[in-house]
């Protein structure tokens, strides 16, 4: 769907040079050593004459029209609902510059000229995403629809840019052949051998002169004909031109509505070769293979149904427009404009307005009976008391990019977007997905740094000069090195998927920080359980019908007709469960897996006992309170697992630990070592012995592989995209810790010590390092004996820490770590002290450690607490250096002081490990001194 309508009259084409263009050009050069202006920043207040060194262009306000070094499809809105205050000039406020150029410079030469014509907002952003990925590969590019330039002059000297480019590109588009500037610029590459089109929205089989001429086919009865009389074209050039594109064999490159990104690599690629870049052939490529490994958390899903007018919602939200079948189905567009005359120059023309009582009116979308205003805008002073009343505070932006999706859990929020990034996924160099998750959130948003590319490590700074920076700023500069790559031109598509909280755990900061500024390339949708985010309204997602809901738990047994006893008892299954999605896929997963009628099932449920469940989140208590059959239908799923594999199934304890790693995808071997260690029930329920002959498989003990299988393939697991990894929605997580106990999450805590690593696992050792020391106000779950404790904190604690900072330059995060393992490890010490008078008591502390025998009991004590003394003088030392880089050497001198008075009462003062420390301490002063003198 077009915002902008191109004018179709046969005179728009002799009067494009001349006519009063809009403040927003289509026109894009390179961002250095530019002639033209830059689009990020706002109009600047031009002087009467402006020189332009690089290229000599001389500037007047009396006559000059801005042609943006770059612009957008969200660009072009951006500049038209800007508001422009112009008081201590006497002109109009749209009076627009002309570019005067000096004919005795030759202007810059670019590596590539790229040709377009059209205000289409596909068009705009297509451009704008090509000429971005040019120059961010090194290519110099110029980009300019010469439709738009209003004078001679600026046509001169884009025609001589055009003439100096190494290779040409041109966009054709289906109105590109009533233009005569197009059928110009294909003449003159085709002519030097140096023509690159592309078809946009086109094939290279309809760019047939005949075709055209004589309308043939749908595409051509609108917008064929004799176009070269439309501008006073001589046939015969209109025919070189369009039969020059058949000649192009070689390079065939169409971008649809479905391969845009590959359409923009291909291209760059294609160039970098002609050019003889083949390092930029090499990162594409590099680009290529770590975007088919990494963009998607999890596989499609085949049986998604259902939510065709919420993913068209979404794609309106985020590009303000709606392309294919939805744009006739769903939406139809209506805009409303009023002119008013500004300022006293005799120039009188239209202003672009954000208030509804002037200027250009909202659009307005219309679906259905009921109108949906893309922005609400503030009414006259006289009205403003009643708008008050009535308008909501929060509201859809439309065509921002930015968009909200909200309802319960379980109800298919992360499926709604899935579906859409991978349905849209060619519109975006790539899909970044972040965990929402409050206690990760800014974790994961740092993580993009590996698929960005991006280097968050804390930088060395001369500290005898001086130059440091604080905790806090090195954060804050970590976020906008990610923020400013995602700010580009170049379009990504970000999902925050399952936000928690709009403010973030650790610091209570919003989560704005982390988004850039709303109206660029960059797409961001939120999926959480909150009613409004960010002041926006969401978009409330409801259950499915009663038709999709059928066939989700038809799944795979859509061939078989049941009878109508059968669809009742569907039909009574999707009562109970109250149509929540995920009780829907598992009943469809059940069907399909066992053969086994929706009536029994229903029945087998029913005689299910519900389960009474401890419930400490009142909104925990609420959802599952809403769905009890919820629960009845997992304890269903795991009496089947139980019953497959005996009373001790791998599948059924992997789903009991699960519920106490992170909310990011588990390797399989770290689920499965986790549920060996958990303690096996002691005898299992005689409900479904009989079924133990209706699984496909023989009952044997199932690997590690085959349990997680099951798991997959009864709907209680997601398989993910990483290699060996599953995960478990967030309701069966809540659902796995209520049934648990301690017990259960001190086997997930010792399994992540002995087998998680920092490069694969890095949310579930924080998940362990929260239930060994607690998290904010919660207390700690798992209580450690000096020995294994030791070995946490050497093993998890430390390293993950030290990696926190510097990696990520989470400083705060990191030194609050090895603070909390510092008070462990003392108050560890300080019980082994209290306790060793008492034998029993030492014996439970010590475990292992502890000997019957006196001597070796006391030697194992003395031992054991010279580790964890000597341990915590480690943790002291690393806390005092990585004090230093934040420029707090008095808290840093304290510290190491501690570290010094630990390791020479052990070790001496000639120990290696004392030595190193006092080297630090010296240090230290020595800065503090600096500081305090200055």
């Amino acid at each position: 769907m077009e915002l902008d309508k191109e004018s179709s009259h046969p005179g728009a084409f002799l009067s494009s040079a001349s006519r009063n263009l809009s403040s927003s050009s289509s026109a894009f050069v390179s961002a250095s050593q530019t002639p033209f202006f830059s689009p990020r920043s706002p109009p600047p207040l031009i002087p009467p004459q402006i020189t332009i060194i690089p290229s000599q262009v001389t500037v007047s306000p009396s006559d000059v029209s801005p042609c943006h070094a770059s612009s957008s499809s969200t660009s072009v809105v951006r500049q038209r609902n800007k508001k422009t205050k112009k008081k201590s000039s006497p002109v109009s406020i749209c009076t627009r510059p002309v570019l005067k150029v000096s004919s005795t410079n030759r202007p810059r030469s670019y590596d590539v000229y790229l040709a377009y014509h059209g205000r289409k907002l596909s068009l705009l952003r297509f451009v704008n995403w090509l000429r971005a990925e040019l120059e961010a590969q090194g290519i110099s590019c110029f980009a300019c629809d010469r439709a738009r330039c209003r004078s001679s002059r600026s046509q001169s000297h884009v025609e001589k840019i055009m003439n100096f480019a190494t290779f040409g590109v041109v966009v054709i588009t289906k109105k590109s052949f009533g233009n005569p500037y197009t059928i110009e610029e294909l003449r003159n590459f085709f002519g030097r051998r140096n023509l690159v089109p592309i078809y946009f929205d086109l094939g290279p089989s309809d760019c047939l002169a005949r075709d055209i001429v004589e309308r043939r086919g749908d595409l051509w009865e609108k917008h064929g004909g004799e176009l070269w009389i439309l501008y006073g074209g001589l046939e015969r050039e209109w025919r070189e031109a369009v039969e020059a594109l058949s000649r192009v064999l070689d390079l065939q490159l169409e971008a649809g509505s479905g391969n845009w990104r590959d359409c923009i690599l291909e291209t760059v690629s294609v160039l970098a070769k002609k050019l003889g870049r083949r390092s930029v052939v090499d990162r594409i490529n590099r680009w290529r293979e770590k975007v088919e490994r990494n963009e998607f958390p999890y596989p499609r899903n085949e049986n998604f149904v259902g939510r065709k007018k919420e993913l068209s919602e979404l794609e309106l939200i985020l590009f303000g427009y709606v392309s294919g079948d939805a744009e006739r189905e769903y939406f139809e567009l209506k805009t409303r404009q009023r002119r008013i005359i500004t300022g006293t120059s005799t120039n009188k023309c239209e202003s672009w307005s954000e208030y509804g009582g002037k200027g250009k009116e909202p659009v307005v979308w219309r679906e259905s009976e009921k109108e949906i205003e893309m922005q609400r805008q503030v009414r006259g002073k006289a009205a403003s008391r009643i708008a008050r009343r009535k308008r909501p505070k929060a509201k859809i932006l439309y065509g921002k990019g930015i968009a909200c999706v909200s309802g319960e859990s379980g109800i298919g929020k992360t499926e709604l977007v899935l579906e859409y990034a991978y349905r849209f996924s060619q519109r975006y160099k790539m899909v970044l997905w972040v965990g929402g998750q409050s206690r990760y959130i800014r974790q994961n948003f740092l993580n993009l740094r590996n698929l960005l590319e991006i280097d968050l490590g804390c930088e060395s700074y001369s500290h005898e000069k001086g130059n440091f920076k604080c905790f806090e700023e090195q954060e804050e500069e970590a976020i906008a090195r990610v923020r400013k790559e995602l700010s580009s031109d170049i379009p990504f598509l970000v999902i925050i998927d399952d936000l928690e909280s709009e403010t973030d755990w650790w610091d209570r900061r919003v989560i704005t920080e982390l988004i850039p500024h709303l109206g660029g390339e960059t797409h961001f949708i939120i999926t959480t359980r909150l009613p409004k985010v960010l002041c926006l309204e969401p978009m409330k997602l409801s259950y499915l019908s009663g038709v999709e809901a059928m066939a989700l738990m038809r799944g795979e047994t859509l061939a078989k007709d049941y009878p109508l006893v059968e669809s009742d008892a569907l039909r009574a299954i999707e009562e109970k469960l109250g149509r929540l999605t995920l009780g829907l896929g598992i009943i469809g997963a059940i069907l399909s897996e066992l053969p086994i009628t929706p009536s029994r099932l229903l029945d087998t449920i029913n005689r299910m006992p519900l389960r009474d469940l401890p419930w400490t989140d009142k909104e925990e208590s609420l959802t599952f309170k809403r769905h009890a059959t919820l629960i009845q239908l997992l304890d269903v799923c795991l009496s089947i697992f139980d019953h497959a594999d005996g009373p001790h199934s791998l599948a059924a304890r992997m789903v009991h630990v699960s519920g106490w790693f992170a909310s990011s995808p588990v390797p399989v071997h770290l689920l499965a070592l986790a549920a060996y260690r958990f303690p096996k029930k002691k005898r299992g329920s005689s409900v479904f012995k009989k079924w133990s002959r209706l699984l496909r498989r023989s009952r044997i003990k199932r690997s590690e592989s085959e349990a997680a299988s099951m798991l997959v393939r009864f709907g209680v697991a997601r398989i993910c995209t990483r290699p060996n990894c599953i995960q478990f929605h967030e309701l069966l997580k809540i659902y796995a810790r209520r049934r648990g106990s301690h017990r259960v999450a001190q086997a997930v805590v010792q399994s992540i010590c002995v087998r998680a690593s920092i490069s694969h696992s890095l949310d579930h050792l924080w998940a362990a390092c929260f239930l060994v020391f607690g998290s904010g106000s919660e207390h700690v779950t798992v209580e450690l004996n000096p020995t294994e404790l030791t070995h946490f904190v050497r093993q998890v604690g430390l390293p993950l820490a030290i990696h926190t900072f510097i990696t990520f330059s989470r400083c705060n995060a990191g030194l609050e770590l090895l603070r909390l393992c510092t008070d462990a490890l003392e108050s560890a010490g300080e019980v082994l002290v209290n306790s060793r008078g008492d034998k029993w008591r030492l014996k439970r502390k010590l475990g292992s450690c502890f000997r019957d025998d006196s001597s070796r009991s006391d030697e194992g004590f003395r031992l054991l607490w010279q580790e964890i003394t000597l341990l915590k003088a480690t943790v002291l030392e690393t806390r005092a250096k990585l004090m230093l880089r934040g420029g707090r050497y008095d808290i840093g001198d304290d510290l190491i002081r501690k570290a010094i008075f630990i390791r020479s009462s052990i070790c001496g003062d000639r120990h290696p490990d004392t030595l190193s420390a006092r080297e630090t301490l010296s240090r230290l002063t020595r800065l503090l001194t600096n500081v305090q003198i200055s």
